[in-house]
């Protein structure tokens, strides 16, 4: 076959291709295909060329997905904190809001990892473990797959959710607020902080680090607020007209540990309880708001949050669980 006669084909095929080919010219094209007189590509040519097109459209588009579908799945980030916020609250909705919620404060098919104290107390190493490994026996599947600087991320927009890095400037004399803590306010009665004080009510030596200012001030003026009375103070009276009033830790249908505020647990069988009833209240004062002036409410405030900076660089430190009167 001469040069230039294939170059007259390669000509012609290019003409065929944009449709300017006369019906009565016809040639053998150098692939072997033949155009008929009519200016048609036979079958057998079509379907070749119609398979040679998707091939070539096949490989753009997997070309596309290959160079945008990592960047959706990891973003890119050139920091060493990881991503930004808005690129992690993204991935934490895409990724964890479907079991925890949307607020982490739990879902049909996760717990609460906001408030919940043994997450909230993981350090962020353990935490990224969580994510790298799972919790398989829970349902939780791994996403170690994700990479170290976005699980980083995840963790501290979670951080973010628990009320971390929110604290706002706060006047208040951290030395002044241990002693109302241990004095005049008789926080100590119930609560302990920096190892001593009270069993009755929850340990608050990490409970600043995960609030915002706000949150722990409504805490100590309204603390009822937004909480289950079903959670509350239990008052029961059992047969030998022995009356008891603390906070139940575990009840069932048949048995009820109540914790007293001197520190005590009664184990009750139910079938001897007289009278069970709930007060809809909590052990903390609610006139706190009366009692305390603002300046002394806030070296509170202050104090608890110098305990929890202090306890946070020592690193977590078992505390009661979820559940316990604040």
């Amino acid at each position: 076959m001469s040069e230039h006669t294939l170059s007259q084909r390669e000509k012609t095929e290019k003409r065929f291709l944009k449709g300017s080919l006369r019906p009565s010219e016809g040639i053998l094209l150098r692939d072997g295909l033949r155009i008929e007189k009519n200016g048609v590509l036979n079958g057998k040519g079509l379907m070749r060329r119609f398979h040679y097109l998707c091939a070539i459209l096949a490989g753009l588009a997997f070309t596309s997905w290959i160079g945008v579908a990592p960047r959706a799945q990891i973003p890119a980030t050139g920091n060493a904190a990881g991503l930004s916020g808005q690129a992690a609250k993204t991935t934490f909705e895409r990724v964890c809001a479907g079991c925890h919620g949307l607020d982490g404060h739990g879902g049909e098919r996760g717990p609460d990892i906001v408030s919940r104290r043994e997450v909230v107390r993981k350090s962020d190493a353990d935490l990224i473990t969580v994510l790298k490994e799972g919790r398989v026996s829970g349902g939780m599947p791994a996403f170690g797959a994700y990479g170290e600087k976005q699980l980083s991320a995840l963790v501290a927009y979670l951080r973010v959710l628990q009320g971390g890095g929110k604290q706002t400037a706060l006047v208040g004399n951290p030395s002044a607020g241990k002693a109302l803590f241990f004095g005049k306010a008789k926080c100590s009665d119930c609560h302990m902080a920096e190892g001593k004080g009270g069993f009755f009510a929850s340990d608050l030596s990490g409970y600043a680090g995960t609030k915002t200012t706000d949150d722990v001030r409504t805490a100590i003026t309204t603390p009822n607020k937004n909480r289950d009375p079903r959670s509350g103070l239990v008052r029961v009276k059992v047969a030998d007209s022995t009356v008891l009033t603390g906070i139940p830790r575990n009840e069932d249908n048949f048995s009820l540990q109540l914790l007293t505020p001197d520190g005590t647990f009664h184990f009750l069988n139910k079938a001897s309880i007289v009278e069970l009833t709930r007060l809809g209240s909590y052990a903390m004062p609610s006139d706190y708001g009366r009692t305390l002036s603002a300046r002394e409410i806030d070296d509170v405030i202050r104090f608890l949050q110098q305990v929890a900076s202090s306890r946070s660089a020592k690193g977590p430190v078992a505390t009661m669980d979820d559940g316990d009167d604040e």
